[in-house]
């Protein structure tokens, strides 16, 4: 039913949108339904158009920071001086050619975002500021994260991430702050939330070596006893078991976060055609390795360098151990996220008392969590 709403919804927003003003907001049948859904006072601010046009210079092409398969993303700065990532969805773009169904999909991500987002609050989750439904254009505001993404600090796709920043503590501490994330969404929010994109290119890292996850497009609240739904995600990160079933659970955000350990592990991506061709797949390449006790021929050669007498390459095999499990192909042999978050405590405390110089520390754990939040689609 919610589905089919947001489909008639994103059919009228094809066909008849008004220029941004008070009046028109009452009009606006993305922002209709999202008032239908939420609380205004609940929801994020409104902006207009031309606001986000001139906080991004036009959408100057130098201004844009990432582009992703939904949407470009830009930097902006605000009336109030407050610099902002601004998201626009491909799908919205007034130059865009998208067929009714794809521009029914961007808006119902769309929606969902601001729904989702409006109704959780941790400190390793992105902070949506607000939103702009305009017939030119689909827009979404976020806090900028200035560092990168985690997928640049690992693979080097900026030369200046690739120094030695990662050091194995810090990559430790990177792992338990993204879990921590995962568990909030299962277990402190009620109906529990799948991201169902968890991937390095969706985790921002800033300055501190703080994790922020993002990119909410995608996820679902999960409304037992099963969720079923259309498989959705990012190659070489997507549940196995999900893509076969259709059931959707928490054990597929567990699973995705097991090849971002193994990312973290062997400094690979999680889909790289040069590698043969039973390898392309990071999952299939390193779980092979490990059943065969040859590890080491896959571990990041930045971690083998680093040294720390043995104790590092023992963390790594503890991590990788643990990935291993969080891939597994059955979803019932994974552990769930509070299992995740517990044995990376155990690996970065161990970590910690080795007194090894195995790298100095990241960002922590971030700040303390609120309360259990209560998340309602209607």
């Amino acid at each position: 039913m919610c589905l089919l709403a947001v489909l008639s919804i994103a059919s009228v927003i094809v066909r008849s949108r008004k220029k941004s003003s008070p009046a028109a907001e009452e009009e606006d049948p993305t922002i209709l339904y999202l008032r239908r859904h939420r609380a205004a006072s609940l929801l994020p601010p409104v902006f207009t158009y031309e606001e986000l046009e001139s906080s991004t210079n036009r959408f100057d092409p130098k201004r844009k920071i990432g582009d992703g398969g939904f949407g470009s993303v830009y930097l902006g700065q605000l009336y109030d001086n407050r610099i902002v990532a601004v998201k626009h969805l491909h799908n919205h773009h007034p130059t865009a050619t998208a067929s009714a169904g794809a521009r029914a999909f961007s808006a119902k991500s769309f929606c969902n975002e601001i729904l989702i987002l409006s109704s959780i609050n941790h400190p390793n989750l992105v902070k949506l500021h607000g939103y702009c439904s305009d017939p030119r254009g689909l827009l979404l505001v976020y806090d900028y994260v200035p560092n990168g993404t985690l997928a640049e600090h690992i693979h080097g796709n900026k030369s200046l991430f690739r120094n030695g920043s990662l050091t194995w503590q810090i990559r430790v501490d990177l792992a338990l702050q993204i879990a921590m994330a995962i568990e909030y969404l299962h277990f402190s929010v009620v109906p529990p939330i799948v991201h169902r994109d968890i991937t390095s290119s969706n985790i921002f890292v800033e300055k501190d070596m703080r994790i922020k996850v993002g990119d909410f497009g995608l996820s679902r609240l999960l409304v037992y006893p099963e969720t079923n739904t259309g498989p959705q995600g990012t190659p070489g990160y997507l549940d196995p078991e999900y893509h076969r079933s259709f059931r959707l659970t928490e054990k597929s955000d567990v699973y995705s976060f097991g090849v971002v350990l193994l990312e973290l592990v062997t400094g690979m991506k999680a889909v790289d055609w040069r590698r043969e061709r039973r390898e392309v797949g990071l999952v299939d390449l390193v779980v092979g390795k490990i059943q065969m006790g040859l590890l080491e021929e896959v571990v990041d050669k930045v971690l083998v360098a680093e040294g720390g007498g043995g104790e590092v390459l023992d963390g790594v095999g503890a991590v990788a151990e643990l990935a291993f499990r969080c891939v597994a192909a059955d979803k019932d042999d994974r552990p769930d996220a509070r299992e995740v978050v517990a044995e990376l405590r155990r690996i970065r405390n161990q970590i910690r008392g080795c007194g090894c110089g195995c790298g100095g520390g990241g960002g922590g754990e971030g700040g303390s969590l609120k309360g259990a939040s209560e998340v309602g689609l209607g």
